[in-house]
């Protein structure tokens, strides 16, 4: 039986961490959609093609090799930015469509984050959580994880990107990041990480028993 687990959010969120933290638990395979996304965009500037090139952009989408999800650089702030730019691209999200729905249809199902995962990529998943956090919270995470990585940014650099890029993904024409009407809500800004996984862990398991929906966190 497969059961898939859409887990959607604005970025820094913290959604990748619980998505982790659910395939582990539940044994599932894990795909963070986003490094698909980084991917694209890391590809054209390595390239030297413009980001706003649509017709570059949806080439590099429908060549991508899904080994170049495990380089580091894919972390890192202007992947996260590249990755926003050629997000709006129709074509681009086209091309990546399919390859996302495979990952979710294999048999025994999957765990998947990103921007549209209940409201485009599985719209039947069994579980549907959307990851949030206020954009100052979110943008300290950001900005600790960028430190980490050996790269310099300022904290009110990274809220200015972070704001920018929540305008860039809900305005989009080619599925907006939006929460999907039967989506668990999970506010994580006073959650620690391990607050934050016990609390989708128990929305998972509210589903499997056949819990109604509402919020968390």
């Amino acid at each position: 039986m497969s059961f898939v687990i859409a887990v959607d959010g604005p970025a820094a969120s913290g959604k990748g961490t619980v998505a982790a933290a659910l395939a582990q638990a539940y044994g599932l395979p894990y795909l963070d959609t986003g490094l698909l996304y980084r991917a694209v965009g890391v590809t054209l500037i390595e390239d030297g093609l413009s980001l706003d090139d649509p017709e570059a952009a949806t080439a590099a989408a429908r060549l991508l090799d899904l080994s170049m999800l495990e380089k580091l650089e894919l972390r890192g702030r202007m992947a996260g930015e590249a990755a926003s730019r050629v997000a709006v691209h129709p074509g681009v999200r086209a091309a990546l469509l399919e390859l996302q729905r495979g990952f979710a249809g294999q048999p025994g199902g999957a765990v998947l984050d990103g921007r549209d995962i209940a409201t485009v990529i599985a719209p039947d998943a069994e579980v549907k959580i959307y990851v949030t956090a206020t954009p100052e919270v979110r943008a300290e995470r950001r900005w600790k994880q960028i430190l980490s990585l050996g790269e310099q940014a300022t904290y009110d650099e990274v809220l200015a990107d972070i704001r920018r890029r929540d305008e860039r993904d809900s305005d989009r024409s080619a599925a907006p990041m939006t929460r999907a009407p039967d989506a668990v809500l999970l506010d994580t800004t006073v959650l620690s990480i391990e607050a934050a996984t016990d609390a989708a862990r128990r929305i998972v398991e509210a589903a499997r028993a056949g819990g109604a929906k509402g919020s968390q966190g």
